[in-house]
């Protein structure tokens, strides 16, 4: 027995090998390879565009960690690329590099906790730059290399204190709490705990020290947070020195309310510390404003911006302001993606504009916009694009690329003359050429299926060895968000090849609530989550039914999140699948309201509090516990202890209502485990039980 505490009804089985047969010489991808693929990511181009360093993770699962280093590749491609640190064991990340050139920042836990460290290009040992008890990371440096600007989560009501005293008093808390018997949380605000952790009423500061080494300032005191506690909200590295150097920009989240309210803000605050009151320099804006970026030359600034309080799917569009002499935001500003389609993810400075990244029928190509305006020109056709950094001459774009064949590898991009001349960005990483060499990947279809008022995106992915003359099973995918899309991109949890490869057909539909189809198609969802978008999905179920490989009767549906609600909704809605796997998925409305760390979410997906008495009817309507007199079909459920965003209770009143039942029915519970299964010994053992049961109730292969 493992970790994972495991309810059985019925049998337990033994994980199954994959059963179909690549060609050319290849192999079909097994669990294994999952943890033996090299994960690439954060890649920093240098300031003259010649070398990009970039972080490269590595699991032992013998000895269920995952470590990680520092990388250098030449920007041009040529030669191979070199490791720069080599910390056995430990994990250093978050790579910058200094405005000369010649020293890269990174954060590293080899000392023990996560410190920052400074190494020289040319390699030798690095050298600890700072000791803080709170820990520090996701640094940056002042355009001028005089300074290092951190975020450390520290006890608001010692932060005023001088940076000594107030060290040791986070010291003395955080060890006096190690050392109680008893281990009684107490709260009185929201939030106290967050996706997978208890915040314990620390807020997330930002320090300013010397890059000399010396001690750090808090230049954001107070209760409140300099730095996102929401992904949602985070782009980039969320703060920047001021050009001058005299001021530290930020993504501010909201001053109150925080657990239900989405006006984060771009604020600043003297690199000198000791005021707790900032400047806002979005206040025109009541939603979300986030990742503010200086240009080169300081006169503009870029950052994104929505429009809709409280509704995180919002549209993000592209902003750029004019900087004053003061350093701050001037009124006019630009909305550079107005007639945009596309919802910006990530952007960088580029030739003379901004490149940018947005989700585009399940893709995530690079964009480009001059800063005067003029529109959004497409700039790479396809492939699935993000971590976008660019040299101070804004000629070299570095940035990572995945696929559903292949797992994400560092690209660079160098322009001639026009930035719509770019030639088709290269691999400079090849971190995975030679185990992707052995595997028989196979690349997914993209196909178009009508539903009501719309066309839906569907990706088909197929086993390696497939046969159409064959009749093969087919796993129904449904994605998270709700506001999400399947892309044509590689992930180290739901891995669509990792399933193909077991016998199925993968089926990755993405309906009405999914993003990169226009921000209408996003906002149907909300209020209505099963309603057009059930009805796509059994649109796509239907196309795939149509298909003369398609075994009608070998059909199971899985999903995660949202995709866990939809299972829970499919369970009390359709007879067509032999099995269900849900994933930390939504089953009581209210109970989820009640429990989960984000509130926003829930007012807005579901139109309103569950005590407004005229604003239930999503509530009432759509929530799958209402359903349980129609269920029949055998489920597994996974859900997690420390699953703060769903929480676990969910997972538990599915489990009772199935077993009451009668209904095939297995629990799979990790104590130790979030939103997410990230363990590796614990993933290992979520793949083989998942497909295991999947087995067990739609036997894999082409029959």
């Amino acid at each position: 027995m493992t970790n994972a505490v495991v309810i059985v009804a019925g049998l337990m089985l033994l994980a199954v090998p994959a059963v179909v047969q690549a060609e050319g010489g290849k192999r079909p991808l097994n669990i294994d390879d999952l943890f033996a693929f090299k994960r690439v990511s954060d890649p920093q181009i240098s300031p003259d565009g010649k070398t990009i360093v970039y972080v490269v993770g590595e699991v032992d699962l013998s000895a269920n960690k995952t470590s990680s280093s520092l990388w250098l590749a030449a920007a041009d491609g040529k030669g191979e690329p070199r490791r720069l640190t080599n910390a056995v064991g430990k994990k250093d990340s978050h790579p910058r590099w200094s405005p000369d050139g010649k020293q890269i920042l990174f954060e590293s836990n080899r000392s023990g906790d996560g410190q920052l460290w400074l190494i020289d290009v040319d390699g030798g040992e690095g050298q600890k730059l700072t000791a803080i008890s709170t820990e520090a990371g996701n640094a940056v440096w002042s355009r001028d290399g005089a300074n290092i600007a951190f975020v450390s989560a520290v006890y608001p009501e010692y932060s005023e204190k001088p940076f000594k005293e107030a060290d040791e008093l986070n010291k003395k808390r955080k060890e006096e709490a190690e050392k109680n018997p008893v281990k009684a949380k107490v709260f009185t605000r929201l939030f106290y705990r967050h996706w997978d952790s208890y915040v314990e009423d620390k807020r997330q500061h930002l320090f300013v020290m010397s890059a000399a080494g010396g001690e750090p300032k808090d230049a954001t005191p107070g209760n409140r947070d300099a730095f996102p506690t929401s992904s949602t909200f985070s782009t980039g590295d969320n703060f920047t020195f001021s050009p001058d150097g005299k001021y530290l920009v930020f993504t501010a989240v909201p001053e109150k309310d925080e657990a239900w309210n989405t006006n984060y803000s771009i604020c600043r605050v003297p690199v000198t510390g000791g005021t707790t009151q900032w400047e806002c320099l979005t206040k025109d804006n009541p939603a979300a404003s986030s990742g503010p970026l200086f240009s080169p030359d300081g006169k503009m600034v870029a950052y994104r911006a929505q429009q809709r309080a409280g509704f995180e799917a919002d549209k993000w569009d592209l902003m750029l302001a004019r900087v004053d002499r003061s350093g701050g935001f001037q009124e006019i500003r630009h909305r550079l993606t107005v007639q945009f389609h596309g919802s910006t993810t990530d952007f960088a400075w580029y030739a003379g504009g901004v490149a940018l990244t947005a989700e585009e029928n399940g893709l995530a190509p690079v964009f480009f916009t001059y800063s005067d305006g003029g529109g959004v020109f497409k700039v790479t056709e396809d492939g699935t694009y993000t971590s976008l950094t660019c040299d101070r001459h804004m000629n070299t774009l570095a940035l990572t690329r995945v696929a559903m064949s292949q797992p994400a590898e560092v690209f660079c991009a160098r322009r001639d003359q026009d930035a719509m001349e770019n030639p088709v960005p290269i691999n400079v990483s090849h971190a995975n050429d030679k185990l992707l060499a052995e595997l028989d990947m196979p690349h997914p279809e993209s196909v178009k299926v009508k539903v009501e008022g719309a066309e839906m995106q569907m990706w088909i992915l197929k086993p390696p060895g497939f046969d159409p003359k064959k009749k093969w099973p087919l796993v129904f995918f449904v994605h998270g968000g709700p506001q999400g899309a399947w892309e044509d991109g590689w992930s180290n949890r739901w891995n669509p090849e990792l399933w193909a490869a077991q016998g199925y057909i993968v089926a990755l539909p993405n309906p009405r609530g999914s993003t990169g189809f226009g921000q209408k198609f996003t906002d149907e969802i909300s209020g209505d989550w099963g309603g057009k978008c059930y009805d796509d999905l059994m649109a796509g179920l239907a196309y795939m039914e149509k298909q003369d490989y398609i075994d009608t009767d070998r059909m199971a549906a899985a999903g995660a999140s949202f995709g866990g609600y939809m299972m829970n909704w499919f369970e009390g809605h359709t007879t067509k699948f032999k099995t269900l796997i849900t994933h930390c998925g939504v089953y009581n409305f209210d109970s989820m309201y009640a429990t989960t760390d984000e509130i926003w979410f829930d007012e807005w997906e579901h139109g309103g509090k569950p005590w407004d008495k005229d604003k239930r009817e999503a509530f009432e309507k759509f929530s799958p516990h209402r359903y349980a007199d129609k269920f029949q079909t055998p489920m597994l459920i996974i859900h997690n202890d420390l699953d703060f965003r769903v929480p676990v209770g969910e997972g538990l009143q599915l489990f009772n209502t199935l077993q009451r039942k009668g209904i095939p029915s297995k629990f799979i519970n990790f104590p130790d485990e979030g939103h997410w299964v990230a363990k590796p010994k614990n993933s290992e053992y979520w793949h083989k039980e998942v497909f295991a049961w999947l087995a067990k109730y739609a036997p894999p292969g082409g029959k």
